[in-house]
Formats: C-alpha cells, sequence, structure tokens
C-alpha cells in the first residue's frame, strides 16, 4: 500500500492513530476475534493458511502476548470463537470452523484461555462478533459483558483485519454512539495484532471461484 494510499485513508477516514499503553488507569478490555485454527494454523481447513503466514503467526503471537498481560493482571478479556452449524452456509465462504471440530477451537498457543476466571469466551455463527453475542432472548453478552466490567477502553486483536474484525469494531462504534455500551468510550484495533488471509491475484487467476486478496503490509495502530 502506497504512501499517498495511506494519506487519502487519514483524510478519508476519522481514525487517529497514536502509540496505547496500558496503565490500568481506565478500565479496558481485551477482545480476540477468532483466533482460531480453522484461521490461524496451517492446513486446518478450508480457510485456514496452507503454508506458514508471517502475518498470521506475528497476529498470533502479539494475541498470546496481550492475552497473558490482561490475565495476569485480572483484567477482563472476551474471545471470540467462530463456530458454525453445517446445515447453514456463511457465502461466499466454504464450509469453515463446524461446530465441534478442531477448526473451532482456540489456536494451541490460546488454549489456557478456557480455564482463566477474567475470560469469557463466545462462539458465534457470524461474521458480526457483535450480533453473534445475541442471545435467543435479546440479550446481548457483549453488552452486558461491557457493563458488568464498566469497560470504558475495547482493545481489538483477531483474524480477518478486513471481514470479522471490521464488522465487530463497527457495529461497537455504532452501538456506542447510540448509548448502548455506557460506559465504553474508546475502540481501539492494533493493528499489528491484526492479520488477514492471502490470495494472490496470479493464484485467483487460476483458481476456480476464488477472487484476489492479496495481504498488504499492516500500518501503524489505529485508535478511534
Amino acid at each position: 500500500m502506497g504512501v499517498q494510499t495511506i494519506d487519502l485513508l487519514k483524510e478519508e477516514l476519522p481514525v487517529h492513530q497514536e502509540s496505547l499503553h496500558l496503565t490500568g488507569d481506565t478500565k479496558t478490555g481485551l477482545v480476540l476475534v477468532d483466533v482460531v485454527n480453522g484461521f490461524c494454523t496451517v492446513g486446518a481447513g478450508n480457510l485456514a493458511p496452507r503454508q506458514p503466514d508471517k502475518q498470521i503467526s506475528e497476529m498470533v503471537d502479539e494475541s498470546v502476548r496481550l492475552a497473558r498481560v490482561f490475565c495476569d493482571r485480572k483484567w477482563p478479556v472476551y474471545a471470540f470463537l467462530d463456530s458454525h452449524h453445517p446445515d447453514i452456509p456463511e457465502h461466499p465462504y466454504p464450509p469453515h470452523c463446524i461446530v465441534g471440530t478442531e477448526e473451532s477451537e482456540l489456536v494451541p498457543a490460546l488454549k489456557w484461555l478456557e480455564n482463566e476466571g477474567n475470560v469469557t469466551l463466545r462462539r458465534k455463527d457470524c461474521i458480526d462478533g457483535f450480533l453473534g453475542s445475541v442471545e435467543e432472548d435479546g440479550s446481548n453478552v457483549f453488552i452486558n459483558w461491557v457493563q458488568s466490567n464498566q469497560i470504558k477502553a475495547i482493545l481489538v486483536v483477531g483474524i480477518c483485519t478486513d471481514i470479522c474484525v471490521l464488522d465487530f469494531v463497527c457495529t461497537t462504534l455504532s452501538a456506542r454512539n447510540r448509548r448502548l455500551l455506557v460506559p465504553l468510550e474508546d475502540v481501539i484495533v492494533y493493528s499489528r495484532g491484526c492479520a488477514t488471509f492471502d490470495v494472490p491475484v496470479d493464484v485467483a487467476k487460476t483458481a476456480k471461484d476464488v477472487i484476489a486478496h492479496p495481504q498488504v503490509p499492516p500500518i501503524k495502530s489505529f485508535y478511534r
């Protein structure tokens, strides 16, 4: 992504970039988006990397590092696990992260989160985790998590940057602006803690029903 493109995005999008220091002065929660085998572990499924992927590996490493920091401090963590029923397709994507399979489980480096008292695990069957947190009675587990922990800022990491992470962040910002997430104020995305998949143009041209989706290097962390 060229410098001119980055400058254009800065002008058009209401995004302010800066460093983040986790001091504990502001009640902050960590949100992990779909750091599961089906998206991160080589050869684990239809949407998993086919070979080692530097961007995805670094995302996992950063997610693990931050999860350790938050758990050591007993700060709240909310982890989404993409989990789909085989009879409910999610077009245009092939079957992935089917309930009950290893694809829908946290990557090995994060399995320990299942035993942490400050961690809320949420299986979701849709792209947008905010909507995936809605229960049958209309309540929302994510909203309850924010409010019960009196969270004023969330730090978001995970995969895919331009799909599940983006959808969750946009909906959360809208819900915050509609005062549905009081006392939440800041939604912070850590770019080095995010990743997306890579389908180069030359690969897409030779594959059936595949759209090109080349990775680009992450820009600086951004804060909203």
